[in-house]
């Protein structure tokens, strides 16, 4: 929970402009929000509304350009991202005091009504603080009518708590009453539960509303993990958990020889670096490097084994993302992976990384769960096959695939593995887990997969493939 604020604070130069001012001084320039707080917040959430927009991307950038730091910057993070994690629930709660249906409801007043509400039934900001400012806000977006109509909702809200209202919005039924309770779309809640089982689906949920810790990871050769300034992470030989403060002010991330990245994402690619061969290990592929995070860490193990890493993206842009952060020995190439470049059979060990619904990281991009639907599994599994066949052909008889998702979904992990080795005598399912032996649970295998609420990471899918000589 934020500290308790009683308002946004008035700076120097926000006041009434001077009523003094010549004729031959020119017009006044635009005056800023009053509350930069609160309308950094709700220009992320219009943003994530309107195009699609990264909050994760948008915010820190706004967050500079506006010169929000400290306790302001704090504010702005926890309003912007309990915003958005608790927009299911929240919307429900705004059905019952609105005498419009949500959705017939003007985005940029909604988006205010939103932030208000996770601030009354969210935050310990006095209610009277929580209203007023998300009044002063609608009046600055929406007009002054719409302010009217925003202070009569939002002194609904704050008649009750969260408790009190999720007592009456919740429906019976188990998958709605999770669904309003934990606030993930009902299709959500069906495919993590088929996952992770009936048993521990309240326990996700809640994991993926709880603000994630920052893990850094020192960059193999580039730096240490004395360097981080942390404490040593719970797994990965190369992380380190940041208690507070921005990651960027640790000089080896601002050098780009440390960076955040999470610790199932280190990992999953440490054990692609963990399984023995036969014969040489010299070439080395990742198929879908972007933005580089895995790239970074297996390109900097690889030059310590003498190992070359290949590593492509089909963007452009990702690429270059990619070029940054991997080790300068690395190669980074613009390439389709599913059109490979290359000869069947080049590389010693393969890391296809592939495109997902990304449902393991919501707590990171809480976002993620209203912009996609059930459609987007059955749109990127046609892809997610043919990446995996393309790096089983890429990888050398003797040689180890490992096939990640950052999503749990059944239908993106073991069903795809599935469905490619179907009828093929020449790749071995390995058993993951083994290559993990300090994280428990991982599963019976032979696939690995994490969890938030079991390992406080974002829930990543490991199956390690190797091609039988």
């Amino acid at each position: 929970m934020p500290q308790r604020s009683t308002g946004p604070r008035q700076g120097k130069g926000q006041g009434r402009p001077d009523a003094r001012r010549g004729k031959g001084q020119g017009r006044p320039a635009p005056r800023r929000p009053r509350d930069q707080v609160r309308r950094t917040a709700f220009d992320v959430l219009q943003a994530v509304d309107e195009r699609d927009a990264y909050a994760n991307l948008l915010l820190p950038s706004l967050l500079r350009e506006r010169h929000l730091s400290g306790r302001d910057a704090a504010l702005a993070t926890e309003l912007t991202y309990g915003t958005l994690r608790g927009r299911g629930t929240y919307d429900a709660v705004l059905g019952m005091c609105s005498d419009r249906p949500v959705a017939k409801i003007d985005r940029p007043l909604l988006n205010v009504l939103r932030l208000g509400t996770h601030q009354l039934l969210g935050t310990r900001i006095p209610p009277h603080a929580a209203v007023g400012t998300a009044v002063d806000l609608a009046r600055s977006v929406a007009g002054p009518g719409q302010a009217k109509f925003a202070n009569a909702v939002l002194r609904k809200v704050s008649a009750r708590d969260l408790d009190a209202w999720l007592a009456i919005v919740a429906p019976d039924d188990e998958t709605g009453r999770l669904s309003v309770v934990h606030s993930h779309p009902r299709w959500i809640v069906n495919a993590l539960r088929d996952a992770a089982g009936a048993g521990e689906i309240e326990a996700l949920l809640a994991a993926d509303n709880e603000r994630p810790r920052v893990t850094l990871v020192a960059r193999p050769g580039r730096a240490t993990i004395a360097e981080l300034g942390g404490d040593p992470a719970a797994y990965s030989p190369y992380a380190a958990y940041l208690a507070e403060g921005d990651p960027a002010a640790v000089p080896a991330v601002a050098e780009g020889r440390a960076a955040v990245q999470d610790e199932a994402s280190q990992l999953v690619a440490l054990a692609l670096t963990r399984v023995e061969l036969d014969g040489p290990d010299a070439h080395w592929l990742d198929l879908c490097a972007g933005p580089g995070g895995k790239a970074a860490l297996l390109s900097g193990l690889a030059a310590e084994r003498d190992a070359h890493l290949l590593a492509c993206d089909l963007q452009p842009h990702r690429a270059r993302l990619v070029r940054r952060a991997a080790d300068p020995a690395a190669a980074v190439a613009v390439v389709d992976g599913t059109r490979p470049a290359w000869r069947p059979g080049s590389f010693d060990r393969v890391l296809a990384d592939v495109p997902c619904t990304g449902l393991g990281a919501l707590r990171r991009r809480p976002e993620a769960r209203w912009r996609r639907g059930p459609e987007s599994v059955a749109e990127l599994g046609p892809l997610q096959r043919r990446l995996l066949a393309s790096a089983l052909e890429a990888v050398r008889p003797g040689g180890v695939v490992a096939y990640v998702t950052c999503s749990p979904h059944i239908a993106e992990t073991r069903v795809v593995v599935d469905d490619v080795l179907r009828g093929r005598d020449d790749v071995e399912r390995l058993d993951s887990p083994s290559y993990l032996e300090d994280v428990p649970d991982l599963g019976k295998g032979p696939y690995a997969q994490f969890w938030p609420h079991r390992h406080g990471t974002d829930a990543m899918f490991l199956a390690l493939l190797r091609r039988r000589p």
